[in-house]
């Protein structure tokens, strides 16, 4: 039976998520605050502590919100926001609209499981056969005799078309659990039993314990030849200014691209 996850566990989805970095109050009053739209992944990865550093150095304010890609895209064309982070490249549609993208990040798409998972590799071909339906029992792939559960990012994330795009060559993507956030699939796959398997951002993975990422073709997400990789962008109608200028010129900076760094991720420009 196919379920959705959401915050709470697996049985609630998350329809969205805001967090407000500062009370939007406070943004109100500086009469410079930033109104913000995060990717789930981007913010999982390292916003904690990059947005921290961007207003303790700028004094800048910022009023975040956390959901999908798609949706933070949208909010900036719809002026619902000043800027938005995206794991994948916006449209022609989007740069009709005067949609401006700034790449700033190279992370791998990891495929996770729960560190208890006796397999540590898969071929590119076993990947695509277990999330088509093809493969679905651990023993297929050298494992255990353990049912897989296919966990999927809801396929309005980033992550889900991604994924879609570069491991499946859009071949129908199964799935026992969908989370309506990408972020979600790692509550998941700590919860659920050992024969979780899912992906998501490298970087958003990288600080839970219980989760493992696998080789693939043996190749280390982070291996110069590791296939699979999502690019991260900032998203701004028209040119940046002001309040949005100095964000994306933070982002972009040395200090900014140390703390892509510190996260096991490669910075652009």
């Amino acid at each position: 039976m196919k379920k959705a996850i959401g915050m709470a566990g697996v049985v609630v989805i998350s329809l969205w998520v805001l967090w407000a970095v500062v009370p939007p109050a406070m943004a109100t009053a500086a009469g410079q605050g930033l109104q913000y739209s995060c990717s789930a992944q981007v913010y999982e990865a390292f916003e904690g502590a990059r947005l921290k550093a961007f207003t303790e150095e700028t004094g800048i304010p910022i009023e975040l919100f956390v959901s999908s890609s798609n949706s933070c895209v949208y909010r900036v064309m719809q002026d619902m926001t000043d800027i938005a982070s995206s794991t994948r490249a916006i449209y022609q549609r989007h740069k009709d609209h005067g949609l401006l993208e700034i790449p700033f990040c190279k992370d791998p798409l990891a495929i996770i499981t729960h560190n208890a998972c006796t397999v540590d590799n898969l071929s590119t071909e076993q990947l695509r056969q277990i999330f088509s339906g093809g493969i679905t029992n651990w023993r297929e792939v050298g494992g255990a005799d353990l049912p897989m559960i296919l966990v999927v990012p809801g396929n309005d994330t980033g992550a889900y078309k991604n994924f879609m795009r570069q491991v499946m060559k859009h071949k129908e993507i199964k799935y026992d659990y969908l989370t309506y956030k990408s972020t979600r699939v790692l509550e998941a796959i700590e919860g659920l039993p050992v024969g979780a398997i899912s992906f998501i951002s490298r970087g958003a993975q990288i600080s839970h314990l219980n989760i493992k990422a696998l080789t693939i073709d043996g190749k280390k997400p982070g291996d110069a030849n590791y296939p699979y990789y999502q690019i991260f962008y900032l998203v701004s109608k028209g040119e940046p200014k002001g309040s949005i200028k100095a964000f994306a010129d933070f982002i972009t900076s040395e200090k900014g691209k140390s703390i892509i760094l510190e996260k096991g991720m490669l910075p652009i420009n």
